[in-house]
């Protein structure tokens, strides 16, 4: 499903800006020593080796190679053809980098399809939170996320924020859809080219000096642990926050949620001594990885406005003063205030007042409840906002970078 739309991505916010760009420049100091055991990973077992200081030794040979001998441009060409699960990598790449594709497209053996199918269907019923969570949560926490904004700003899409939100996002689209890891489907193809555009950050950025100087000692962006970062920012998060909203998600349900993501992270080359076997370890990891590195920075700030100006645009009633209340209400003012977000005195007590009420009502915990009419107005506009993010429309293709953001 290759057809995807850039007004349907930028509606998303960026939510998987996250995933797609992440990267880069907290001092290492600014969490405490890797000490997760890889006994509570899908592996069950692991060397236990911080993954702050792991990248990718798969595929990041293999783009600088292809990056030093140029000819990016006709690459992208190719790749731009390459749209559903069930086909091979053209046949006109470069052996290497074809080769590489042909292994790293390979589902985990430990992949349950019957979960998958299960995961796919969530959505349906659970799709107006997670669109939310997605667009108006993770999306905007992203840009708290210090390696993660100057990786999206200093790297060639930075340039054109817009189209990098955009192709970024298309992994959120791809991992929720019906056909997601189906034959027809493109999560294969989205998570494989979205290894490739790591590994060629990996080797583009180091040449930056404005991510050189920002990197914090940093050699090289988006290690395995800033791509965890990034996954709990969405599929820990997302859960977390359905759970804590009294949203319903049965036990069956909430173990297939982690397993799409926990396929979609090997995917993108997460090693599996690293993937959360199970929500208490995903909850234990995140706590570890996510909470510490939280910051505010210039990067992550225009980052912010950029998003916020990409909704207001769509005109879809979620207005700046409404987007902030409920991410806000969503993230919490310490991240709201890291990133920018503007105060709504009148509205933020209204959501926190009428939104559980509104959940309550939509879950069945509560019959004809007095919901105040702002509920219903903020309901049917992140209606609107996940219906659109579900639309088609002009096709998106990741393509792979061959300089960074112009000086």
């Amino acid at each position: 499903m290759d057809g995807f739309s850039r007004r349907k991505v930028l509606t998303a916010g960026g939510a998987l800006g996250a995933l797609g760009a992440l990267g880069l420049a907290t001092p290492a100091n600014a969490r405490s020593l890797w000490t997760w055991a890889p006994g509570s990973s899908v592996a069950g077992s692991g060397a236990g080796i911080d993954p702050q200081w792991v990248w990718d030794e798969e595929a990041d040979p293999v783009l600088a190679a292809v990056l030093e001998r140029g000819g990016i441009a006709a690459i992208n060409d190719q790749l731009a053809t390459w749209t559903r699960n069930d086909q091979a990598p053209p046949a006109g790449l470069p052996a290497d980098l074809r080769e590489f594709m042909d292994h790293a497209r390979r589902m985990p053996s430990w992949a349950d399809r019957d979960k998958l199918d299960r995961a796919s269907r969530i959505n349906l019923k659970k799709g107006i939170y997670i669109g939310a969570l997605y667009g108006l949560g993770s999306g905007l926490m992203s840009t708290a996320i210090p390696r993660e904004s100057r990786a999206v700003y200093y790297s060639k899409g930075g340039a054109d924020m817009k189209d990098r939100i955009a192709k970024t996002a298309k992994l959120g689209y791809d991992i929720g859809a019906l056909d997601a890891y189906l034959p027809q489907g493109s999560m294969i193809v989205t998570g494989v080219k979205t290894r490739m555009v790591h590994a060629a950050v990996r080797h583009l950025l180091p040449q930056s000096p404005d991510w050189t100087r920002t990197s914090g000692g940093q050699k090289s962006p988006i290690s395995q642990a800033d791509i965890l970062v990034t996954w709990h920012s969405l599929a820990t998060f997302v859960m977390r926050r359905m759970r804590e909203w009294g949203v319903r998600v049965s036990a069956a349900d909430a173990e297939a949620y982690l397993h799409v993501w926990q396929v979609s992270a090997h995917m993108l080359g997460v090693r599996d001594e690293y993937i959360p076997a199970t929500w208490d370890a995903a909850n234990a990891q995140s706590r570890q990885l996510l909470d510490p590195v939280l910051a505010s920075t210039y990067e992550g700030r225009a980052l912010t406005e950029v998003l916020l100006d990409i909704v207001a645009e769509l005109d879809l009633g979620l207005t700046r003063p409404l987007i902030s209340a409920f991410s806000r209400y969503t993230l919490g003012d310490r991240v709201g205030d890291m990133i920018g977000l503007s105060r709504e005195p009148i509205l933020e007590p209204l959501i926190a007042a009428a939104w559980p009420l509104l959940v309550a009502f939509r879950e069945g915990l509560i019959a004809l409840p007095v919901i105040p009419a702002a509920a219903w107005t903020l309901e049917e506009a992140l209606r609107q906002f996940v219906l659109l993010f579900l639309n088609e429309a002009q096709p998106i293709s990741i393509s792979i970078p061959d300089m960074n953001r112009p000086a």
